[in-house]
């Protein structure tokens, strides 16, 4: 029987994604793991030549990352860090858009897994018996989705919605609306409901609407009319078109409302006002995400089994948490006194 990465891993004691950048990256792991790798794949008899692995196990050498919208902003530098990281580890990356319709997403997998070793989702529409389904067929990374046994990437949104909370608070605002663009819980974890409340801020919720520029052009109006003085949006684009919206009615950001968004896409920080927003970091999120599939993808190749459950460096088993901040910016300040 071939000895494949996952048994090298294994041997040395560290992930399989460790194994792949002493390979094909050494610069990136210390001299000494980097030996403890190499004196374990010379005794288990372990070859990386990437064309004989892929003439043995069928494997491509590409990894497909299936994102809601590549139009949205937060979406490029992503798909740019996993293409770099994944190059860096020997693999090419294939990026298609799903359109935030379930039934493209279907078909967009389809097409897409046939030309790649594994997949990575970001916030799926599919249910979770078709998700368990494709993880089944296929090595799958779920990022914003949670489904029990798949390997994700988490993104939480706890720290950064307190600190808008506390942001506000401080500003004395006390009426706040938020733009909900998700027919989820959004990213889990503390929600912001409970953030703002905690603080004592009022806090109406307007939504389910799709998370584009035109859902913030429309909410504009409703804020307007709710008497808020504060708003946080869904994304960096909906709170884009709610300032849009907010100076062709004449109101002022943030003399009359503060508007807060969610990304910290490249246009939030070039928007007229600059655009208060909570930070993710792209780079962060294309690292995590494309070193957890590769590590199931050689946990799949070792023989773990097909429910995509992996373990990483840290004895963990395939999920990752994404943290986030505040970045302040023009578009908050004091409430009106009126």
């Amino acid at each position: 029987m071939a000895v494949t990465i996952r048994d090298v891993a294994s041997a040395a004691g560290v992930s399989v994604s460790t194994v792949s950048r002493a390979f094909t990256a050494p610069d990136q792991v210390q001299a000494r793991t980097r030996q403890r790798i190499l004196d374990a794949a010379a005794k288990l008899g372990y070859s990386p030549n990437p064309a004989a692995r892929s003439l043995r196990g069928g494997g491509t050498g590409t990894l497909g990352l299936i994102v809601p919208d590549i139009a949205n902003p937060f979406f490029p530098p992503i798909v740019k860090a996993m293409q770099a990281r994944a190059r860096r580890l020997g693999h090419t990356v294939l990026v298609a858009d799903s359109d935030e319709r379930e039934a493209d997403e279907l078909e967009t997998i389809a097409a897409v897994s046939r030309r790649v070793d594994g997949l990575v989702l970001w916030a799926s529409t599919l249910s979770e018996d078709r998700l368990r389904g494709i993880a089944e067929q296929l090595p799958v990374v779920l990022v914003n989705r949670h489904v029990p046994g798949i390997p994700e990437v988490r993104i939480s949104l706890s720290a950064g919605i307190a600190q808008a909370a506390e942001h506000l608070r401080a500003y004395g605002h006390r009426r706040c609306v938020f733009v909900n663009a998700s027919r989820e819980e959004l990213r889990r974890g503390k929600s912001v409901h409970e953030s703002f409340e905690a603080l004592d801020l009022s806090l109406a919720e307007l939504g389910p609407y799709e998370p584009r520029f035109e859902t913030g052009v429309h909410a504009a109006t409703l804020v307007a009319a709710h008497g808020a003085t504060a708003v946080i949006a869904h994304n960096d684009l909906v709170a884009l078109g709610v300032l849009h919206q907010m100076a062709k009615l004449g109101i002022r950001v943030p003399q009359d409302v503060s508007v807060i968004g969610i990304d910290d896409t490249l246009l939030a920080s070039v928007s007229t006002p600059g655009l208060t927003t909570i930070r993710i970091d792209p780079e962060e999120i294309a690292v995590r995400a494309g070193d957890l599939l590769i590590e199931t993808i050689g946990a799949r190749a070792g023989g773990a089994g097909s429910s995509g459950r992996t373990s990483g460096a840290g004895g963990g088993t395939g999920f990752v948490e994404i943290g986030s901040r505040l970045i302040p910016r023009a578009s908050t300040g004091p409430a009106p006194t009126h």
